[in-house]
Protein backbone atom coordinates (compact mmCIF):
# COMPACT_ATOMS: atom_id res chain seq x y z
CA UNK A 1 0.00 0.00 0.00
CA UNK A 2 1.48 3.80 -0.30
CA UNK A 3 2.27 5.60 2.25
CA UNK A 4 3.77 9.01 3.88
CA UNK A 5 6.15 7.92 5.85
CA UNK A 6 9.68 9.76 7.64
CA UNK A 7 12.32 6.87 8.39
CA UNK A 8 14.16 8.96 10.76
CA UNK A 9 13.08 12.04 12.99
CA UNK A 10 14.24 14.97 11.46
CA UNK A 11 13.59 13.64 7.93
CA UNK A 12 11.91 14.69 5.14
CA UNK A 13 8.59 12.89 5.06
CA UNK A 14 8.30 10.82 1.61
CA UNK A 15 5.40 8.48 -0.36
CA UNK A 16 6.69 4.74 -0.23
CA UNK A 17 5.08 1.17 -0.39
CA UNK A 18 4.54 -0.53 3.11
CA UNK A 19 2.84 -3.65 3.73
CA UNK A 20 -0.70 -3.69 4.46
CA UNK A 21 -1.47 -4.10 8.36
CA UNK A 22 -3.31 -7.14 9.51
CA UNK A 23 -6.33 -6.46 11.78
CA UNK A 24 -4.96 -8.67 14.92
CA UNK A 25 -6.83 -9.25 18.02
CA UNK A 26 -9.21 -6.45 19.19
CA UNK A 27 -8.39 -4.45 16.18
CA UNK A 28 -10.02 -3.12 13.25
CA UNK A 29 -7.99 -2.50 9.92
CA UNK A 30 -9.83 0.61 8.19
CA UNK A 31 -9.33 1.32 3.76
CA UNK A 32 -9.12 4.86 4.39
CA UNK A 33 -10.61 7.27 1.79
CA UNK A 34 -9.24 10.55 3.17
CA UNK A 35 -7.14 11.67 6.19
CA UNK A 36 -6.66 15.29 8.11
CA UNK A 37 -3.82 17.28 8.16
CA UNK A 38 -2.85 19.02 11.72
CA UNK A 39 0.39 20.87 12.48
CA UNK A 40 0.96 18.39 14.94
CA UNK A 41 1.71 15.56 11.86
CA UNK A 42 5.12 17.85 11.23
CA UNK A 43 5.91 17.93 14.89
CA UNK A 44 5.28 14.34 14.68
CA UNK A 45 7.91 13.95 12.07
CA UNK A 46 10.44 16.52 13.63
CA UNK A 47 10.44 14.27 17.07
CA UNK A 48 7.63 15.51 19.13
CA UNK A 49 7.06 12.06 20.82
CA UNK A 50 10.27 10.76 20.93
CA UNK A 51 11.01 9.68 24.79
CA UNK A 52 7.46 9.73 25.17
CA UNK A 53 5.72 7.11 23.24
CA UNK A 54 6.89 3.84 21.29
CA UNK A 55 7.28 4.47 18.21
CA UNK A 56 8.20 1.86 14.91
CA UNK A 57 10.42 3.19 11.87
CA UNK A 58 9.35 3.83 8.76
CA UNK A 59 6.92 6.51 10.87
CA UNK A 60 3.97 6.32 8.82
CA UNK A 61 2.21 9.49 9.24
CA UNK A 62 -1.02 11.24 10.07
CA UNK A 63 -3.79 10.81 13.04
CA UNK A 64 -6.95 11.92 11.70
CA UNK A 65 -8.37 9.38 9.32
CA UNK A 66 -11.83 8.40 7.32
CA UNK A 67 -12.41 5.18 5.56
CA UNK A 68 -14.88 2.10 5.43
CA UNK A 69 -14.24 -1.03 7.97
CA UNK A 70 -12.18 -3.56 5.55
CA UNK A 71 -11.60 -6.02 8.68
CA UNK A 72 -11.80 -6.96 11.88
CA UNK A 73 -10.04 -9.16 14.25
CA UNK A 74 -11.11 -11.78 16.18
CA UNK A 75 -12.61 -10.04 19.13
CA UNK A 76 -14.42 -7.39 17.71
CA UNK A 77 -17.56 -6.83 18.44
CA UNK A 78 -18.58 -3.19 17.67
CA UNK A 79 -17.68 -3.17 14.33
CA UNK A 80 -18.48 -4.75 10.99
CA UNK A 81 -16.84 -5.04 7.27
CA UNK A 82 -18.30 -2.08 5.63
CA UNK A 83 -19.26 0.89 8.70
CA UNK A 84 -18.21 4.38 7.38
CA UNK A 85 -15.63 4.99 10.40
CA UNK A 86 -13.77 8.03 11.83
CA UNK A 87 -11.07 8.10 14.21
CA UNK A 88 -7.79 9.18 15.61
CA UNK A 89 -5.30 6.89 14.40
CA UNK A 90 -2.40 7.63 17.14
CA UNK A 91 -1.36 4.80 19.29
CA UNK A 92 1.58 3.26 20.88
CA UNK A 93 3.43 2.26 18.98
CA UNK A 94 3.51 5.39 17.17
CA UNK A 95 3.84 5.32 13.74
CA UNK A 96 1.05 3.30 11.74
CA UNK A 97 -1.26 6.55 11.28
CA UNK A 98 -3.51 7.69 8.42
CA UNK A 99 -1.05 8.80 5.08
CA UNK A 100 -1.71 5.19 3.99
CA UNK A 101 -4.44 3.39 2.22
CA UNK A 102 -5.01 1.40 4.91
CA UNK A 103 -4.67 1.55 9.07
CA UNK A 104 -5.51 -0.42 12.11
CA UNK A 105 -6.92 0.96 15.18
CA UNK A 106 -8.13 -0.91 18.29
CA UNK A 107 -11.59 -1.01 18.84
CA UNK A 108 -11.50 0.23 22.15
CA UNK A 109 -9.19 3.67 20.34
CA UNK A 110 -11.06 6.96 18.85
CA UNK A 111 -12.78 5.10 16.78
CA UNK A 112 -16.67 6.00 16.10
CA UNK A 113 -19.39 5.44 12.92
CA UNK A 114 -19.98 8.66 10.56
CA UNK A 115 -23.44 9.60 10.84
CA UNK A 116 -24.96 9.27 7.22
CA UNK A 117 -25.28 12.83 6.28
CA UNK A 118 -21.45 13.66 6.69
CA UNK A 119 -19.11 13.36 3.77
CA UNK A 120 -16.06 11.21 4.55
CA UNK A 121 -14.00 14.36 3.77
CA UNK A 122 -15.35 16.23 6.24
CA UNK A 123 -15.74 13.67 8.81
CA UNK A 124 -11.52 12.79 8.32
CA UNK A 125 -10.83 16.71 8.96
CA UNK A 126 -12.77 16.76 12.20
CA UNK A 127 -11.48 14.71 15.29
CA UNK A 128 -7.77 16.60 16.45
CA UNK A 129 -9.17 20.10 15.36
CA UNK A 130 -12.84 19.91 15.72
CA UNK A 131 -12.13 17.68 19.57
CA UNK A 132 -9.67 20.51 20.69
CA UNK A 133 -12.03 23.01 19.94
CA UNK A 134 -14.92 21.44 21.86
CA UNK A 135 -12.81 20.26 24.88
CA UNK A 136 -11.77 24.68 25.32
CA UNK A 137 -15.33 25.25 24.75
CA UNK A 138 -16.73 22.69 27.34
CA UNK A 139 -13.57 23.54 29.97
CA UNK A 140 -14.83 27.46 29.81
CA UNK A 141 -18.38 26.94 30.22
CA UNK A 142 -19.08 29.93 28.57
CA UNK A 143 -22.04 32.12 29.85
CA UNK A 144 -24.50 34.18 27.06
CA UNK A 145 -23.58 37.22 26.58
CA UNK A 146 -19.62 36.77 27.66
CA UNK A 147 -16.44 38.10 24.93
CA UNK A 148 -14.14 35.84 23.70
CA UNK A 149 -11.69 36.32 21.62
CA UNK A 150 -9.90 33.79 19.30
CA UNK A 151 -6.66 34.75 18.09
CA UNK A 152 -5.54 32.24 15.10
CA UNK A 153 -9.41 32.01 14.43
CA UNK A 154 -8.89 31.04 10.42
CA UNK A 155 -7.05 28.27 10.94
CA UNK A 156 -8.79 24.35 11.81
CA UNK A 157 -8.97 24.83 15.56
CA UNK A 158 -9.45 28.43 15.24
CA UNK A 159 -12.84 27.48 12.32
CA UNK A 160 -14.35 25.47 14.66
CA UNK A 161 -13.92 27.75 17.83
CA UNK A 162 -15.51 30.29 16.12
CA UNK A 163 -18.94 28.19 15.95
CA UNK A 164 -18.92 26.53 19.30
CA UNK A 165 -18.13 29.47 21.43
CA UNK A 166 -21.08 30.91 19.11
CA UNK A 167 -23.35 28.41 19.69
CA UNK A 168 -22.76 28.94 23.45
CA UNK A 169 -23.66 32.24 23.32
CA UNK A 170 -20.24 34.16 23.52
CA UNK A 171 -20.06 37.29 21.37
CA UNK A 172 -16.91 35.82 19.25
CA UNK A 173 -13.89 38.56 17.87
CA UNK A 174 -11.96 36.52 15.71
CA UNK A 175 -8.55 37.81 14.67
CA UNK A 176 -8.28 37.63 10.25
CA UNK A 177 -7.54 39.64 7.79
CA UNK A 178 -9.56 41.91 6.03
CA UNK A 179 -10.35 39.56 2.68
CA UNK A 180 -11.61 36.41 4.63
CA UNK A 181 -14.21 38.50 7.40
CA UNK A 182 -16.98 37.69 5.89
CA UNK A 183 -15.93 34.08 6.55
CA UNK A 184 -15.63 34.41 9.98
CA UNK A 185 -18.78 36.19 10.01
CA UNK A 186 -20.71 32.98 8.24
CA UNK A 187 -19.14 30.90 11.13
CA UNK A 188 -20.39 33.29 13.53
CA UNK A 189 -18.15 36.01 14.60
CA UNK A 190 -19.76 39.14 16.39
CA UNK A 191 -16.85 40.74 14.68
CA UNK A 192 -12.95 40.56 13.43
CA UNK A 193 -9.96 42.64 14.15
CA UNK A 194 -7.79 42.92 11.12
CA UNK A 195 -4.10 41.57 12.71
CA UNK A 196 -2.20 43.12 9.51
CA UNK A 197 -4.07 46.23 10.56
CA UNK A 198 -1.88 47.10 13.89
CA UNK A 199 -1.63 45.63 17.43
CA UNK A 200 -4.32 43.60 18.15
CA UNK A 201 -4.31 44.14 21.90
CA UNK A 202 -4.76 47.38 21.11
CA UNK A 203 -7.49 47.39 18.71
CA UNK A 204 -9.11 45.41 21.14
CA UNK A 205 -8.24 46.74 24.40
CA UNK A 206 -10.16 50.44 22.47
CA UNK A 207 -13.51 47.99 21.94
CA UNK A 208 -13.59 46.32 24.58
CA UNK A 209 -12.01 49.37 27.87
CA UNK A 210 -13.19 47.01 30.56
CA UNK A 211 -11.69 43.47 29.45
CA UNK A 212 -13.16 40.23 27.85
CA UNK A 213 -13.81 37.37 29.20
CA UNK A 214 -12.10 34.62 27.65
CA UNK A 215 -8.82 34.41 25.44
CA UNK A 216 -8.18 31.36 23.06
CA UNK A 217 -4.77 31.52 21.51
CA UNK A 218 -3.55 29.25 19.16
CA UNK A 219 -0.77 30.99 17.44
CA UNK A 220 1.25 33.19 19.65
CA UNK A 221 4.40 32.90 21.50
CA UNK A 222 4.79 32.77 25.21
CA UNK A 223 5.61 36.98 25.27
CA UNK A 224 2.75 37.55 23.17
CA UNK A 225 0.68 35.44 24.80
CA UNK A 226 1.20 37.51 28.01
CA UNK A 227 0.74 40.97 26.14
CA UNK A 228 -2.70 39.62 25.23
CA UNK A 229 -3.77 37.97 28.40
CA UNK A 230 -3.52 41.72 29.94
CA UNK A 231 -7.06 42.55 27.79
CA UNK A 232 -8.74 39.58 29.97
CA UNK A 233 -10.74 40.63 33.27
CA UNK A 234 -9.41 38.62 36.45
CA UNK A 235 -11.28 35.44 36.94
CA UNK A 236 -11.75 34.81 33.03
CA UNK A 237 -10.19 31.99 30.93
CA UNK A 238 -7.42 31.97 28.61
CA UNK A 239 -6.30 29.01 26.90
CA UNK A 240 -3.07 28.26 24.91
CA UNK A 241 -3.14 25.08 22.44
CA UNK A 242 0.85 25.21 21.75
CA UNK A 243 1.91 25.87 25.42
CA UNK A 244 2.59 29.12 25.64
CA UNK A 245 0.65 29.89 28.52
CA UNK A 246 2.27 30.53 31.73
CA UNK A 247 -0.09 29.06 34.11
CA UNK A 248 1.14 30.72 37.34
CA UNK A 249 1.01 33.96 36.01
CA UNK A 250 -2.44 33.44 35.29
CA UNK A 251 -3.64 31.78 38.34
CA UNK A 252 -2.45 34.93 40.48
CA UNK A 253 -5.00 36.82 38.92
CA UNK A 254 -7.82 33.86 39.30
CA UNK A 255 -7.88 33.07 35.60
CA UNK A 256 -9.08 29.96 34.42
CA UNK A 257 -7.43 27.61 31.66
CA UNK A 258 -3.60 27.50 30.90
CA UNK A 259 -1.89 25.29 28.20
CA UNK A 260 -4.24 22.40 26.80
CA UNK A 261 -3.87 19.58 25.01
CA UNK A 262 -7.37 17.59 23.85
CA UNK A 263 -8.67 14.58 25.83
CA UNK A 264 -11.87 14.15 24.30
CA UNK A 265 -12.65 10.37 23.30
CA UNK A 266 -15.29 8.59 21.28
CA UNK A 267 -17.83 9.22 23.22
CA UNK A 268 -17.05 13.38 22.29
CA UNK A 269 -16.38 12.54 18.69
CA UNK A 270 -19.86 10.80 18.32
CA UNK A 271 -21.19 14.46 19.69
CA UNK A 272 -19.59 16.66 17.67
CA UNK A 273 -20.34 14.20 14.69
CA UNK A 274 -23.98 14.56 15.36
CA UNK A 275 -23.63 18.40 15.46
CA UNK A 276 -22.42 18.69 11.64
CA UNK A 277 -24.88 16.11 10.68
CA UNK A 278 -27.13 18.68 11.95
CA UNK A 279 -26.35 21.06 10.58
CA UNK A 280 -25.08 23.52 13.46
CA UNK A 281 -21.27 22.57 13.04
CA UNK A 282 -19.68 23.65 9.38
CA UNK A 283 -16.35 21.82 8.77
CA UNK A 284 -14.40 24.43 6.52
CA UNK A 285 -12.22 22.07 3.77
CA UNK A 286 -9.23 24.85 2.73
CA UNK A 287 -8.13 22.29 0.50
CA UNK A 288 -8.25 17.91 -0.83
CA UNK A 289 -4.79 16.78 -1.68
CA UNK A 290 -4.33 13.63 -3.43
CA UNK A 291 -2.01 11.52 -0.98
CA UNK A 292 0.92 11.08 -3.78
CA UNK A 293 1.39 14.63 -3.23
CA UNK A 294 0.72 14.99 0.85
CA UNK A 295 4.13 14.93 1.69
CA UNK A 296 4.22 18.56 0.50
CA UNK A 297 1.25 19.57 2.29
CA UNK A 298 2.67 18.59 6.14
CA UNK A 299 4.04 21.28 7.90
CA UNK A 300 2.28 23.95 5.61
CA UNK A 301 0.81 27.33 7.44
CA UNK A 302 -1.85 29.91 5.88
CA UNK A 303 -4.98 27.40 5.54
CA UNK A 304 -8.42 28.91 6.22
CA UNK A 305 -9.85 25.91 7.20
CA UNK A 306 -8.65 22.44 7.27
CA UNK A 307 -6.22 20.70 4.21
CA UNK A 308 -7.32 16.78 4.00
CA UNK A 309 -5.46 14.19 2.00
CA UNK A 310 -7.55 12.43 -0.57
CA UNK A 311 -6.18 8.57 -0.61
Amino acid sequence: MRAIVVRKFGATPELTDMPVPEAGAGAVRVQLEAAGVNPFDAKMADGILDGKLPHDFPMILGVDGAGTVAAVGPGVTGFAVGDRVVGKFLNPPAGHGSFAEFAVIPESGILVRVPEAVPTVAAAALPTAGLTAQDMVDGTEIQPGQTVLIIGATGGVGSFLVQLANMAGANVIATARGDVADQMTRLGAAETVDYTAGSVREQVAAGYPDGIDVLYDLVSPPEALAELAGLVRDGGTVYSTIGSADEDALRSRGIRGGNIESKGGARELTRLLDRVAEGDVVVPIDATVPLADGASVIGAVGARGKTVLAI
